[in-house]
């Protein structure tokens, strides 16, 4: 029963991670680059967080453990919002695919009941008790932005998505 519950959540969130990319599809560097929002994320700045303020971050460092990942996280003072701007708009569609397939890779069979394994302390407190809550985060989180860049890509060029994942 596990594995076919972790397998329909990760069935749910590669239908928004497919979406992101999607809704991307066609706009020149430009437009990936360029915000419209008074807070100033771009699109290319949410993919790039979604890969790893979410993917590398919930996945590989809270639902693994993986401690290259905690390094990478935990040593890092970059935005993830705000990319490099020699990042090319490939790379970081190819980081955020890269991401998604480890992820996929760290949950394919997983128990959604199994603890999570790792931790950070800049949480005060609260904390997701198992993966089930990880990955229902997660799919909260990519479905939100998903439905950002909807809007934005809207105020680009006009272009709606009208298929429903």
């Amino acid at each position: 029963m596990a594995g076919t519950e972790m397998m329909t959540l990760l069935g749910f969130l590669n239908a928004k991670r497919k979406h992101v990319l999607d809704i991307l599809e066609g706009l020149d560097d430009e437009a990936l680059r360029r915000p419209l929002l008074p807070s100033g994320w771009t699109c290319l700045g949410l993919v790039h967080h979604l890969a790893l303020d979410d993917e590398k971050f919930w996945f590989r460092a809270v639902a693994a453990g993986e401690q290259v990942a905690i390094d990478e996280i935990l040593g890092s003072e970059d935005d993830a919002w705000k990319p490099a701007p020699e990042k090319s708009a490939q790379e970081i569609f190819a980081l955020y695919r890269k991401e998604s397939e480890l992820s996929d890779a760290i949950l394919a069979g997983a128990d959604p009941d199994a603890p999570t394994s790792w931790w950070p302390d800049f949480f005060d407190g609260w904390r997701y008790d198992n993966l089930r809550e990880v990955v229902l985060h997660v799919i909260t989180e990519t479905a939100t932005h998903a439905g950002h860049l909807d809007a934005v890509r809207e105020l680009i060029d006009g272009k709606q998505r009208l298929v429903i994942t």
